[in-house]
C-alpha cells in the first residue's frame, strides 16, 4: 500500500517514525509534499534520508501573491533530483479567497509549464474552482493527479480526461454521500489514495491528528464502496501509482 500525499514536513513527530509507523500496518510507500520552498527543501531531504518516501515539490494557491510566488526558478532547480516525482501541489483555490484569483491563476500555470518542460506529473489541489481548474488543465498533456478530490462536479472532466483520482480521509466521513459516490465510479487504473496527513484524518480515527499509517482506512472504506476486496484494492492502487509517478519498487 501507498500513501501517495502526506505532508511530512508538517508532522508532529520525526519523519522516521512515522515511516516507522506506516510500514507495521503495512504501507510500504509515502509521497511527501512540499507547498512552498522552504517546505520543499524539507520535503526533499525526508525523501532523501528515507528509501520509501519520494517528493512532490510545488508552491500551494494560498501564496499566491505573495513573495514565495516569485520564487518559481528556485523551485526548477529542485525538481531536477533523483526523488522528485511530480510538481505540486499546485492550482487554485477560491474556497476563502483570500488571496486574488488572477495570481493563483499565474502561479498555477507557471508551474504547470514546468512540469511539462521536466516531463514529470502534476498534483493538483483545487476547491471552489472547479471551472478554472479543468481550463487551466486542459492545454498540459501531461500526467495529472487531482490531490483530496472534493468536487465531484468535476468529475465527468476528470473521467474523460483519464486523469488519476486520489482519495483522502474525507470520502470516509458518512455525510460525504457525493464523494462516496465518486470514489464508487473512479475506474479501477486511475484510483489512488492518500492521507493528506496531518490533515483529515478517517472516520476511524477523527479528531486525531492524521499520519501515513491512517490511509489503510481509507482503502478499506475505498474497496467497501466498490465492492471489492481490500488487498486487491490496494495492489491496483500501488501500480496505479507506480505508473502516475514512475516510482521504483520498494
Amino acid at each position: 500500500m501507498i500513501d501517495t500525499h502526506a505532508h511530512l514536513d508538517g508532522c508532529d513527530e520525526p519523519a522516521a517514525v512515522l515511516v516507522d509507523r506506516a510500514r507495521a500496518a503495512g504501507v510500504s510507500r509515502v509521497i511527501t509534499i512540499g507547498t512552498g520552498l522552504e517546505s520543499c527543501r524539507a520535503a526533499l531531504s525526508i525523501a532523501e534520508q528515507e528509501e520509501s518516501v519520494f517528493a512532490a515539490l510545488g508552491i500551494d494557491p494560498h501564496q499566491a501573491g505573495t513573495e514565495e510566488a516569485t520564487r518559481v526558478g528556485e523551485l526548477r532547480d529542485l525538481i531536477g533530483r533523483p526523488r522528485v516525482v511530480a510538481v505540486g501541489e499546485t492550482g487554485l483555490d477560491y474556497f476563502r479567497d483570500t488571496t486574488h484569483r488572477r495570481d493563483q491563476r499565474a502561479l498555477f500555470e507557471e508551474q504547470l509549464e514546468l512540469a511539462a518542460a521536466a516531463g514529470l506529473p502534476v498534483v493538483i489541489h483545487t476547491r471552489d474552482a472547479e471551472d478554472d481548474t479543468a481550463a487551466a488543465l486542459a492545454p498540459f498533456s501531461g500526467t495529472v493527479v487531482m490531490h483530496c478530490f472534493s468536487s465531484p462536479d468535476l468529475l465527468e472532466t476528470v473521467l474523460e480526461r483519464r486523469y488519476y483520482v486520489s482519495f483522502a480521509g474525507n470520502v470516509t466521513y458518512p455525510k460525504a454521500t457525493e464523494l462516496r459516490e465518486a470514489a464508487a465510479a473512479v475506474p479501477d487504473d486511475r484510483i489512488l489514495a492518500e492521507t493528506d496527513s496531518p490533515y483529515l484524518a478517517p472516520q476511524a480515527v477523527r479528531g486525531t491528528r492524521n499520519e501515513p499509517a491512517n490511509v489503510v482506512h481509507t482503502l478499506a472504506v475505498l474497496a467497501e464502496l466498490r465492492g471489492v476486496d481490500a488487498a486487491a484494492l490496494g495492489h491496483q492502487i500501488d501500480l496505479n501509482a507506480d505508473a502516475a509517478f514512475r516510482l521504483s519498487q520498494p
